[in-house]
């Protein structure tokens, strides 16, 4: 990988910043790729302040980032000066996190950086301010248009030990269930198994798709989306060539065992795929997000607000997605 990955500010208020500067410390140690903050030079030095971590922060232009990467925290400006303090998010909070990811998507599209890498934003923040999106996955699909067909986004969370696929995503359960059709069903899996094979080296990636309703149905008997919806898109798959199985039982998936036997499980729901990541590599995991023409990955964690600014604030999964977004931009065909 020869450019320098954009790193998103996020919610300034929040764990993001904290993240960020310890994750430059790590550089070294760690053989991180180089990365730049989309965001606002002054309030970064003056979150190393707080602190107290020895963190030179340049200003620069993303062409400039890799090699002030060595010896300083490179910032490319948005525009937005940032003023909120510690777990206390402020007018503009919104503006920077927006403006961050904004202008990350843009340098990557137009070649100035590898990937996108986001940091976590506050979701009722931004509400406040007008953003009408469930979320960053569906916000980096709009930008992914730019004005043209929207592209369906695939959320995957990602580990080294299980990868996670939810067919419906930052909806209430009772919306999750209206939203689930076949071809929902269909074209999630397709996008996640070409991605597995695209940036993951899995050539024939092994599938494990979960029911629904408690013990996938009970054969009709506890629900039968298995039958009318499910087990149709499973049928499509097995066609079109994919290893797939299920419906299987979500709440016998999991156990250490079961998850040697697939690369990837596909549920049916947001938290029916990340209470298990989440519960099993809450530190390493990486959420990923598919189907767009650019590479993004983030932490898979929140702003954190109780513990910003305090230097409690734990780095692994910035830095694994950081590595991640690093292999697959490197990995690519």
């Amino acid at each position: 990988m020869t450019k320098p990955l954009a790193l998103s500010l996020g919610e300034p208020a929040g764990i993001g910043p904290d993240i960020t500067l310890q994750a430059w410390l790590r550089r070294t140690e760690l053989g991180l790729p180089a990365f730049y903050v989309l965001g606002d030079a002054t309030f970064m030095a003056q979150r190393a302040k707080h602190l107290d971590l020895h963190v030179p922060v340049a200003e620069v232009r993303p062409e400039q980032a890799a090699e002030a990467f060595a010896t300083a925290l490179p910032v490319v400006s948005t525009g937005h000066a940032v003023t909120a303090l510690p777990g206390r998010p402020d007018r503009t909070s919104a503006d920077a996190a927006i403006g961050s990811i904004r202008q990350a998507v843009a340098d990557v599209r137009a070649g100035r950086a590898a990937a996108v890498v986001t940091n976590p934003i506050a979701k009722a923040v931004l509400y406040r301010a007008g953003f009408s999106h469930p979320g960053h996955t569906e916000f980096l699909a709009e930008l992914a248009a730019d004005g043209g067909a929207v592209p369906q986004p695939v959320m995957m969370l990602w580990s080294p030990g299980l990868a996670v696929v939810p067919v419906t995503i930052h909806v209430s359960l009772r919306e999750a269930i209206e939203q689930l059709t076949s071809p929902l069903i269909t074209s999630t899996t397709r996008i996640m198994a070409a991605s597995l094979r695209r940036y993951f080296g899995v050539q024939r990636p092994r599938i494990a798709m979960s029911g629904l309703n408690p013990h996938a149905g009970e054969d009709g008997t506890l629900g039968n989306e298995e039958e009318t919806i499910i087990a149709p898109a499973l049928a499509t798959l097995r066609n079109a060539g994919l290893d797939v199985r299920g419906p299987l039982p979500a709440d016998t998936m999991f156990h250490e065992a079961a998850r040697r036997s697939y690369d990837c499980a596909v549920c049916m729901y947001h938290d029916q795929a990340l209470i298990p990541i989440k519960t099993l590599a809450f530190d390493e995991g990486v959420n990923v997000t598919l189907g767009l023409p650019f590479i993004r990955t983030s932490p898979d964690h929140g702003t954190a607000f109780g513990i910003a600014g305090k230097g409690t604030a734990n780095p692994a999964s910035l830095i694994a997605a950081l590595q991640l977004a690093a292999r697959m931009a490197s990995t690519s065909t």
